[in-house]
C-alpha cells in the first residue's frame, strides 16, 4: 500500500509542478520601444482624466485597430461603395472575421483585403492592410467632414490601387513605433520595407512626447506621497526651442529628409539631428509648405511667432479635445491681442465680441486646402499655422458688416 502510495505521488505532483514553472517563468511583458518604457495603460492608472479625455485627441486617434468604432464609414448595403470610373467599383463589406474593401471591375471581383489599420479620424481617416510583413493603403478612404466614403489622396481614377507601399515616414508620424526590416513579398528592386509586427504601437501615446516613464512610474508607485512628478520630461521644463522641436518631430513638413529615425527622437533633443529641409524643397516660403503636416514651419513665418516667445502650447492643450472651439482658441488670440497692448483686431470696434471671437481664427487662420492630400474629386481644408491678413477674409468680414 505504502508502495502504490509512493507511485501515486509523482502524478498528483506533476500538474503542480507545471503550474509552478508557468507562474515562474512568466515574464513583464516589455514595451518593444525597450526597458525604460512602461506603455500608455500604466500611465492612464495614475492619470485618469487624461486617461479620460486623451482618446478623444487627434494624438490618439492618428491610428487604431481597424474596428466598427475606429471605422465610420457605412457598411450597409447601397450606401457601402465608391465608384471609381465606369468600369470600376469598390465596396465595403462587413464580416465575422473583420471590414473588407473588395475592388470589382465590370462586376468582377480581381482583389480584396481585409482593413487591418485605421489612420486619421478627425477630418478623415484612411486604411491600410498587412500583406506578410508589409503594409499597403487601401484604394477608400472616409471623410469624416461630410460622412462618406472618397478616393484615398493622391490616387487617380483610372484603377482601384491595392499596392501603395507605406513607408517609414507615414509611421514616424502616425505612430508611437515600429521597427523595419526587409519585406518579404517578391520585389524587383528588393528594396521592400517591411515592418516588426509585434514592435508597431499604434496612436500617439504618452511616452512618443514625455519620454519613457519606467523609472517614473517605479519611482511613484514606491513613494506614493511624493506628488512631484520624478524621472519623467514635464513639457513645460523644456525650453521654447525644445517644445518647438519635439512638435516638430511630426508637424514639421513633407519636404524633409531624415538623418535617423524619429523614433529615435527624446524630448530635449535637437530636431536638426534628425531631420532637415531637403535641398529641393526650395526656400522656406508659403509656396513650399502645406497646411498638412508643415504646421510648425508655418507658424514660424508668422509675426506673431517672430514677435513673441509663443508656442505650440501657447494654444494648443494636447491632453484635452478642444477641437472646433474657435471662441477658447480666440480667447488665446486675445490674450495678446488687446487694446492694452495696442496690437488688437483693426475690426474690432465694428463687429460685437460674440462674432470677433467667432471670426478670430477663421479670418486670420482660414481653413485652406492642402496641396499633399488630394484626389481627383474633393479638396481637404484645413487650418493654415500661417497667422496673417488674408484679403479674401477681409472681404468676406467687410460684406458681413454691410449687412449688418
Amino acid at each position: 500500500m505504502a508502495k502504490r502510495k509512493l507511485l501515486l505521488l509523482p502524478i498528483f505532483l506533476f500538474p503542480l509542478v507545471v503550474i509552478l514553472s508557468q507562474c515562474l517563468s512568466t515574464k513583464e511583458v516589455q514595451d518593444p520601444r525597450g526597458e525604460a518604457y512602461a506603455g500608455a495603460k500604466t500611465c492612464i492608472s495614475c492619470h485618469k482624466d487624461i486617461g479620460n479625455s486623451y482618446p478623444h485627441m487627434a494624438h490618439y486617434i492618428a491610428s487604431s485597430p481597424a474596428t466598427t468604432k475606429t471605422v465610420h464609414g457605412n457598411f450597409l448595403p447601397g450606401l457601402n461603395s465608391f465608384t471609381y470610373n465606369d468600369h470600376t467599383k469598390v465596396v465595403m463589406t462587413k464580416t465575422d472575421s473583420g471590414l473588407y474593401q473588395t475592388n470589382y471591375v465590370n462586376g468582377q471581383k480581381v482583389e480584396t483585403a481585409r482593413i487591418d489599420i485605421t489612420m486619421g479620424g478627425v477630418k478623415g481617416e484612411s486604411y491600410l492592410y498587412w500583406k506578410e510583413n508589409e503594409l499597403f493603403q487601401l484604394p477608400v478612404s472616409f471623410d469624416n467632414t461630410k460622412n462618406h466614403w472618397i478616393m484615398s489622396p493622391g490616387y487617380d481614377t483610372v484603377i482601384a490601387s491595392f499596392d501603395r507601399m507605406i513607408n517609414l515616414r507615414c509611421m514616424e508620424c502616425h505612430t508611437s513605433n515600429a521597427k523595419t526590416e526587409p519585406g518579404k513579398l517578391p520585389s524587383f528592386s528588393g528594396d521592400a520595407i517591411g515592418f516588426q509586427k509585434g514592435s508597431v504601437i499604434l496612436s500617439i501615446d504618452c511616452e512618443r512626447c514625455h519620454g519613457g516613464a519606467k523609472q517614473h512610474v517605479n519611482f511613484q508607485t514606491e513613494n506614493p506621497t511624493v506628488k512631484t512628478a520624478k524621472y519623467i520630461t514635464k513639457i513645460s521644463a523644456l525650453t521654447r526651442e525644445q517644445k518647438i522641436d519635439l512638435c516638430g518631430t511630426c508637424h514639421s513638413g513633407t519636404q524633409t529628409q531624415n538623418s535617423k529615425s524619429i523614433f529615435d527622437f527624446k524630448p530635449g533633443d535637437k530636431l536638426t539631428d534628425y531631420k532637415k529641409h531637403a535641398l529641393s524643397a526650395g526656400p522656406l516660403d508659403l509656396a513650399h509648405i502645406d497646411v498638412h503636416g508643415d504646421q510648425l514651419d508655418m507658424l514660424k513665418t508668422s509675426k506673431c511667432y517672430i514677435s513673441s516667445q509663443m508656442d505650440c502650447s501657447t494654444c494648443h492643450n494636447t491632453h484635452k479635445n478642444e477641437r472646433n472651439d474657435m471662441a477658447l482658441f480666440a480667447q488665446r488670440c486675445q490674450a495678446c491681442h488687446k487694446t492694452a497692448n495696442h496690437n488688437v483686431c483693426k475690426m474690432a470696434d465694428k463687429l460685437d465680441a460674440k462674432v470677433l471671437q467667432a471670426k478670430c481664427i477663421t479670418c486670420h487662420m482660414p481653413a485652406l486646402p492642402s496641396k499633399a492630400i488630394v484626389n481627383e474629386k474633393e479638396s481637404v481644408l484645413i487650418h493654415t499655422h500661417h497667422i496673417a491678413i488674408y484679403p479674401d477674409e477681409i472681404t468676406k468680414i467687410k460684406a458681413y458688416i454691410k449687412k449688418k
